[in-house]
């Protein structure tokens, strides 16, 4: 229903405004409210980011988990896969995450950092996504608790390739600047995870390190195995 709702107010938009005045306004709902609605358009900055809070908050709960997991499954420091002891919150994980996203709000453009995030984003989604329909055909009839029909992983699939392809082509620079900083990843995943070869003076000091944070942080491992 709210994938409804988003698809006809963009068709609402573009039945009260020309394509140019779409790309000439800086901001598209306060545009069309002044042509649709005289003298609400002070209120729809209000309405958006009232709209925004609920992507927010999935961000806000969803992001640190994901990195919990990947923490769980040894794709990161083990420290990250632990919780609050008494809030159950993966408290590290939190506190890596969101002072990097502030910083980043800081130091650059908004819409450089919209360009910047999403290639890698919607890529790693459309990865994870094209991961489900392979494991759909290969294990067919493996027991699901959630399964929707095969077209509708598909469909996603292509969208969030598209949603890539229109990021290298509107701004191939941040773009590019993002796959360079996401294959950075790969040697460093080679020789802390896969290989785990670093020298056993380091691989103290991280222990270390590690241990005085679950300490501060008041985190442990769960005890009950919820996964």
């Amino acid at each position: 229903m709210v994938t409804v709702f988003y698809v006809l107010i963009n068709v609402a938009y573009f039945t009260m405004m020309t394509p140019a005045e779409l790309l000439l306004s800086e901001a598209v709902a306060v545009t069309f409210a002044n042509r649709a609605f005289n003298g609400l358009a002070s209120v729809i900055p209000i309405l958006v980011a009232l709209s925004c809070l609920g992507a927010l908050n999935g961000g806000i709960f969803g992001t640190p988990r994901m990195l919990l997991v990947g923490a769980r499954e040894g794709h990161w420091p083990p420290l990250f896969s632990m919780i609050h002891v008494r809030r159950h919150t993966p408290l590290p994980a939190v506190l890596i995450l969101y002072p990097l996203m502030v910083l980043m709000l800081v130091m650059g453009d908004i819409y450089q950092l919209i360009n910047f995030v999403s290639f890698s984003r919607w890529f790693f989604i459309a990865l994870a996504t094209s991961g489900m329909i392979l494991h759909r055909y290969r294990f067919p009839d493996y027991v699901r608790p959630f399964k929707v029909h095969l077209s509708v992983p598909i469909i996603f699939t292509v969208v969030c390739f598209f949603i890539v392809a229109l990021s290298l082509y509107s701004d191939p620079w941040n773009t590019g600047i993002s796959c360079a900083l996401t294959l950075s990843g790969i040697p460093v995943y080679y020789g802390t995870v896969y290989r785990y070869c670093l020298p056993p003076r380091l691989t103290r000091f991280f222990e270390y390190i590690s241990k005085q944070l679950q300490i501060l942080l008041e985190v442990a491992q769960q005890d009950v195995q919820t996964y």
